[in-house]
């Protein structure tokens, strides 16, 4: 049976459409739209088909308030996103055996909790342009976060855990590509968390459905400062992206000895705040596990470290607020795949895929995700398939 998509919430107290069938929703996760619908700053409220529930906003949610902001609604790792670039090789290029193209890219690049012994010198990868102005902000951040400088310049070009990756991928042309998906590293959890704590404290949010739905109003210097920061943070995870794509592009040139070239990157962010114009009026729009797809905007849509990804051209979709899917979406938590799948079942779903097939990965493995193809079916609307990605590579922290 083909579904209409959108189809409304029911009993949303805004507009609430959604890209999925609420039986496909948890009902953690439908309260969670509900709650957020509830909020008299509350213009509208977007479900992608990759929904599922998260902290205080749910994952795969688009939330345009009027003169108001959630840092839930944008979530702990502020500005993360996709980058990725079509390269000149293809798949006869690619050696029978893998594993020194995933060294080469794991020795260049920092994964899980680790980071660079010294900052990436971005000069060296003519990646020179507003780094002084960049760093210089620093000392305006929250005061709780102004010893993390150190630390943050030596996780600037790093990978983090969880689902985030660094992939080389087939098209279905065999041409190979270079993807990765990562955010704002430590820095963007404190600032998120300490703004958040800032945010539950005040008055107009003591009488909220949920506390971690709390927000911070425009013209306040509470939402100055939280803006201040969300900025910077969102700024530090698309530097991030493109350092450890200069780190990767390095690493894989290292690897072959014919002359590799590339294509112009194609960018984007899944968890952050914009300031757009939604039917008619000025409001602001937070995006968590969703990216804008404007007319013509190019986006990435990953799947599992099994199945595949997607590179999507957006149809502008008005109804949608301009918005796509970040994912396929996890169908299960972190804890219930591991207590469901075993690394077996992991090496099973990641045959042919040179990648990590041990207990700190299981978590990730496809099964824990939504189908991304019926993720990608059920968004026709919103946007058009540009590309469809393979990876014979994945490394993850």
């Amino acid at each position: 049976m083909n579904i209409q998509y959108p189809v409304p919430l029911s009993g949303a107290k805004s507009s609430t459409l959604m890209w999925a069938q609420e039986h496909e929703v948890g009902a953690q996760a439908l309260q969670q739209l509900r709650n957020i619908a509830a909020l008299p700053w509350v213009h509208g409220v977007r479900v992608m088909p990759d929904v599922h529930l998260g902290k205080g906003a749910t994952v795969g949610s688009v939330i345009a308030m009027y003169q108001a902001v959630s840092p839930a609604a944008v979530g702990v790792d502020i500005g993360c996103g996709m980058e990725g670039v079509l390269t000149s090789l293809t798949a006869v290029d690619l050696p029978d055996d893998l594993s020194g193209i995933r060294s080469h890219i794991e020795a260049a690049v920092p994964v899980g909790f680790r980071a660079h012994a010294y900052p990436v010198s971005v000069r060296k990868l003519g990646l020179d342009r507003g780094w002084d102005r960049f760093w210089g902000s620093f000392s305006s951040l929250h005061d709780g976060v102004r010893d993390r400088e150190k630390k943050a310049q030596q996780q600037m070009g790093s990978l983090g855990g969880g689902n985030h990756f660094i992939e080389v991928c087939l098209d279905d042309e065999d041409r190979v590509w270079l993807m990765l998906h990562s955010g704002s590293r430590n820095i963007g959890k404190e600032l998120a968390e300490r703004h958040t704590r800032i945010a539950k404290a005040l008055p107009h949010n003591a009488d909220l459905p949920d506390r971690d739905l709390a927000v911070f109003l425009t013209g306040t210097p509470e939402m100055e400062a939280y803006r201040r920061d969300l900025t910077w943070a969102q700024e530090y995870a698309s530097r991030n992206r493109a350092v450890m794509l200069a780190l990767v592009i390095q690493a894989v040139r290292e690897s072959f000895v014919q002359e590799i070239t590339f294509e112009q990157p194609i960018s984007c962010h899944h968890n952050y705040v914009a300031e757009e114009t939604i039917d008619d009026l000025d409001l602001l729009v937070t995006r968590k596990g969703a990216i804008r797809a404007g007319k013509g905007d190019l986006g990435l849509i990953p799947g599992s470290m099994g199945t595949g990804s997607y590179v999507v051209r957006g149809l502008g979709s008005e109804q949608s607020f301009y918005s796509a899917s970040h994912g396929a979406g996890r169908r299960m938590s972190r804890n219930e795949a591991k207590r469901r799948y075993t690394v077996d079942d992991l090496i099973a779903q990641t045959a042919g895929v040179e990648s990590r097939k041990d207990a700190g990965v299981l978590d990730e493995l496809p099964a824990a995700y939504k189908d991304i193809e019926s993720v990608i079916a059920a968004q026709s609307d919103l946007v058009e398939v540009v590309a469809h990605l393979k990876q014979v590579i994945c490394v993850k922290g």
